[in-house]
């Protein structure tokens, strides 16, 4: 169904960068989910009554909540293809996230009111009537459900939208919720067992967790997390095929929702090029960035030393003593300032957050290594940076 529907409504399917498309997706599976979501309430509601189980009803509103989860997700995609405007020059697109914590929100809440309902049900239980009309109904909820977790994520996956793994997270866990309430049922019905409440805790223990996941995938990009690797190695590929481009340092990637990202980097160009010349390249990385990867970039330029012997192999011997301090140690912005009574070596050091060594104590490191390996009269001017990327 949905791949039919995408045939027909999205004639651009395959430019999910652009926020248009993003948001014709996300309200095509929106409504989907909508629609199938409250046959689902209705039929399992039904079942419920005619069968007096507590854990069926609970499914049922789980369903319906469901529904309200995909309608929350449909205005979210709706409200993030916004255009920007003049309060939100970056755009709308981090609504996607919100939406995203919301259905994960909803997924909590659920868990809390079928726990306590089935915790109701155990301390004063009541008969179980299973029926052949409810076994249909929780199978074909079972069936359906799983296509929603599976249209969920394949298009959450192409789309890299946190909302929509939300919504498959929450189709998944229905799934399985679905699954326990069936088997509790045939239990209670060919054993004579009454366990539909413990069922009823056991589905709200996994929705439960469902929903913590949920929320743990939607946070992380509004709270600010590393560029993924693939995105990493695009940009290094673009700005990299200049030849005139020695290196990149400082890469900063700004989420301002899906399709909405900003860059900033460094990019090492030789000291003794023409500027204009190496301007003019910087832009061009600038514009390539910004037509493969769609973002804007700010690419600042670092002038290296890349044709005096003695610098380059200060700065090789630099490079071989923090490796012997720690592999994971990089550094760049390599400068020499000469002077008549000593020289200052000035250059900027990379370590990851989980390093060992506190910045004061690792700059004494080094400054103690150069002074044996170069002599006295070497000075260290170090700024130390975190990695920002994994």
């Amino acid at each position: 169904m949905i791949t039919l529907l995408v045939n027909m409504l999205i004639h651009e399917k395959e430019d999910v960068k652009n926020p248009k498309v993003r948001q014709q997706y996300g309200m095509i599976c929106g409504l989907v989910g909508i629609m199938l979501n409250i046959l689902l309430f209705a039929g399992k509601f039904v079942a419920g009554l005619l069968s007096h189980s507590i854990s069926i009803t609970a499914d049922a509103f789980n369903n319906l909540s469901d529904a309200g989860s995909s309608c929350v997700t449909l205005v979210g995609f709706k409200m993030a293809g916004a255009k920007p405007d003049v309060n939100h020059p970056f755009g709308h697109g981090r609504i996607e996230y919100v939406t995203g914590l919301i259905v994960s929100g909803a997924i909590l809440v659920m868990a809390f009111e079928l726990i306590k309902s089935s915790v109701e049900k155990i301390l004063h239980p009541e008969p179980v009537t299973f029926g052949v009309l409810s076994l249909w109904i929780l199978l074909a909820s079972i069936v359906v459900k799983i296509y929603m977790a599976f249209y969920n994520y394949k298009i959450g996956k192409k789309l890299d939208s946190a909302a929509m793994r939300a919504t498959a997270t929450d189709s998944l866990s229905d799934t399985c919720a679905t699954a326990a309430v069936l088997a509790g049922a045939l239990v209670g019905e060919f054993t004579g067992l009454q366990i539909d409440g413990w069922c009823g805790i056991l589905v709200g223990l996994f929705i439960f967790y469902a929903g913590i996941s949920a929320a743990r995938d939607t946070l992380n990009p509004l709270l600010g997390q590393p560029p993924e690797e693939d995105f990493v190695r695009q940009i290094e590929n673009i700005v990299l095929s200049y030849q005139e481009i020695c290196g990149i340092h400082d890469l900063l990637v700004h989420d301002y929702g899906p399709g909405r990202r900003m860059i900033s980097l460094h990019a090492e160009v030789p000291a003794e090029g023409n500027i204009l010349e190496l301007h003019d390249i910087v832009d061009n990385a600038e514009m390539e960035l910004r037509n493969k990867l769609r973002c804007d970039a700010v690419i600042h330029m670092d002038p290296v030393v890349t044709e005096d012997a003695y610098i380059l192999e200060l700065k090789g011997k630099i490079e071989r003593l923090m490796k012997e301090i720690d592999s994971v140690i990089t550094m760049h912005d390599f400068r020499v300032v000469m002077g008549q009574t000593h020289t200052n070596l000035i250059f900027d050091v990379v370590v990851p957050y989980e390093f060992a060594l506190s910045d004061e104590a690792l700059e004494r490191q080094i400054q103690m290594q150069v002074n044996y390996s170069l002599g006295e009269n070497y000075f260290v001017v170090i700024q130390v940076d975190k990695a920002y990327l994994k």
